[in-house]
């Protein structure tokens, strides 16, 4: 490229970054109502096909183990290829996986259950990879509204998701398939309009075309973020969204099913984890907005003491009644997008154009990795201490570590805001 077409893409930077914005608000629209799926049912699909309340969790484990891979591999194919086929690549997986789960449960085979669970679950690290790309473009002081608007499109297909749990259901039952299954019919349909979008829409891309421009920036302009993966605004945003997703998959994964013990239809189950995913989303700008304007660490601090509230509100509600685990799960959802805008902002703002993608897949690896462990082991508390332990304790892990590494990361990222802590 020239600098002639440097300054030309440069100049038509707020068309694109606008167009792309939309194209990746109507893929995460549909991926949200796929992603609701897993969130909704999955536990209780694998505790109704297992036969064991202790490996209610591993549907959980296992997908956001497959998310791991998925998160390696889109990261890996988008720093070489470009955002478009690395998230097309994604959704199509996650269509796929969901097309096994209906067929592993109308079969009653575990096996193929599991195995696609896992791979439904390396095709949903998609839907959280895309708010990167809707970063790529945007100027450092916007990133995190920018961010929000792409984690905001989600809510409109995450939210609709759980509320289809009856509908879905019912069809399944129609066709000969499990009740539970239901949900993954229509995930298997979503994800795969999702990835043709991006196929088809998602030009120029935007990785691609933020490489291009910084090559052409001073030395001077760019050297702050050559640190790569270690740059201290990586570790800092990399540790928060980390710390959050373990607490967040932890409690969450277990609610349908101590709802379900309590004697809750699937329906107000489907209406908890609606609301709850509507909170991890519906907030993004606000959370954007505030990360630009007074810094991404002290957001990220907040998330901590938010997400405690949430833990401490979720062990003391009374389980007979749905008003108050639905507030508990959306305060939940509220402290985990704290933690996600913030953390992203971060990252984005520490990780040159040039390795961007990788270190972004690398960290949403181990954001993946942490949901595992807390699915798998929020079962395994459940069965051993009760629903109460597991929330509480989760809540104080979110205290104990997000705001004491907020402090000590600030002045962390080039560019971005960070008075205030």
């Amino acid at each position: 490229m020239t600098a002639t077409a440097a300054r030309a893409g440069e100049a038509a930077a707020p068309e694109v970054l606008r167009r792309t914005l939309t194209v990746l608000v109507v893929s995460q629209a549909l991926g949200g109502a796929g992603m609701a799926a897993g969130i909704t049912v999955g536990a209780l699909l694998a505790e109704d096909l297992l036969g064991s309340t202790g490996l209610a969790g591993l549907p959980t484990a296992l997908f956001t183990a497959g998310a791991a891979l998925g998160a390696a591999v889109i990261g890996r194919v988008s720093q070489r290829r470009g955002r478009r086929p690395g998230l097309a690549l994604g959704h199509g997986a996650a269509a796929l996986g969901s097309a096994g789960v209906v067929a592993g449960a109308a079969a009653q085979w575990a096996w193929l259950l599991l195995v696609s669970l896992f791979v439904y679950g390396a095709g949903t690290a998609t839907g959280l990879l895309a708010r990167y790309a809707g970063a790529d473009l945007a100027p450092p002081e916007r990133r995190g509204r920018a961010t929000g608007r792409v984690l905001l499109a989600t809510t409109l297909g995450a939210v609709a998701g759980p509320n289809l749990v009856g509908p879905t259901g019912s069809l399944a039952e129609a066709w000969g398939i499990p009740r539970l299954a239901g949900p993954f019919l229509l995930a298997a349909v979503a994800y795969a309009a999702a990835g043709l979008v991006l196929l088809l829409w998602l030009r120029p891309d935007p990785l691609l075309l933020a490489r291009a421009a910084q090559r052409h920036e001073p030395v001077t302009a760019r050297a702050e973020g050559a640190s790569g993966r270690f740059a201290p605004g990586v570790v800092t945003g990399a540790t928060v969204m980390i710390t959050a997703q373990l607490v967040m998959i932890a409690v969450m994964t277990m609610t349908p099913v101590h709802m379900a013990g309590h004697g809750h239809s699937t329906q107000a189950v489907g209406l908890v984890i609606a609301l709850h995913v509507g909170a991890m989303f519906l907030p993004s700008p606000l959370s954007g907005l505030l990360a630009d304007r007074f810094g991404r660490l002290p957001v990220a601090a907040a998330s901590g003491a938010v997400l405690l509230g949430a833990g401490l509100l979720a062990g003391l509600a009374p389980p007979g009644g749905v008003f108050w685990p639905a507030c508990a799960l959306v305060v939940l959802g509220v402290g985990w997008n704290l933690a996600l805008v913030s953390g992203t902002a971060l990252i984005t703002d520490a990780a040159p154009a040039q390795s961007r993608a990788s270190v972004q897949g690398l960290v949403d690896v181990g954001m993946s990795l942490a949901g595992a462990t807390g699915g798998m082991a929020s079962g395994l508390v459940v069965a051993g201490g009760g629903y109460p332990l597991l929330a509480v304790a989760a809540g104080a892990l979110a205290l104990a570590v997000i705001p004491v590494v907020a402090v000590r990361g600030r002045g962390a990222g080039p560019g971005a805001p960070e008075h205030g802590l």
